[in-house]
């Protein structure tokens, strides 16, 4: 059985792979949007996905791994909100740093650790790292 927006009832859990490339972007952040709203966490709707873009950017454009290895995201559903996962293949650390005011990007993990209430990278199965955030609605 599944409900309106095509998860399934209970479903706790959302994985996607995706080819490294700038356009997978728009498509896990909808996919993530009908979670939350099957979920019924479309009040978090707003920081889940610019958590979500900002995660997934990042691994698009600066995971050091070759074109064709896939990038999974996941998202899961909590008793208070959702945990956001972009995994990758590349074993590099990313750091939150305060951007430079003249840059025009690096303010990813920036706006990742001001909006989340909590975020961190951890090792995975295989080679590489899973970067998560948590959002929670008593959060907001």
């Amino acid at each position: 059985m599944e409900n309106f927006i095509g998860l399934p009832v209970g479903h706790v859990e959302v994985v996607r792979r995706w080819r490294r490339e700038t356009r997978c972007v728009p498509l896990a952040r909808a996919e993530l949007r009908k979670a939350l709203a099957a979920w019924g966490l479309s009040e978090l709707e707003g920081d889940a996905l610019l958590v979500a873009s900002e995660l997934l950017t990042n691994a698009v454009r600066h995971a050091a791994t070759p074109r064709d290895r896939e990038i999974e995201t996941r998202y899961v559903r909590r008793s208070d909100g959702v945990r956001i996962e972009v995994h990758d293949a590349c074993a590099g650390q990313p750091q939150a740093r305060p951007p430079e005011p003249d840059a025009d990007g690096g303010r990813g993990l920036f706006l990742v650790e001001a909006i989340a209430d909590r975020w961190a990278v951890a090792a995975r199965g295989g080679p590489g790292k899973q970067v998560w955030a948590e959002l929670s609605v008593k959060g907001r």
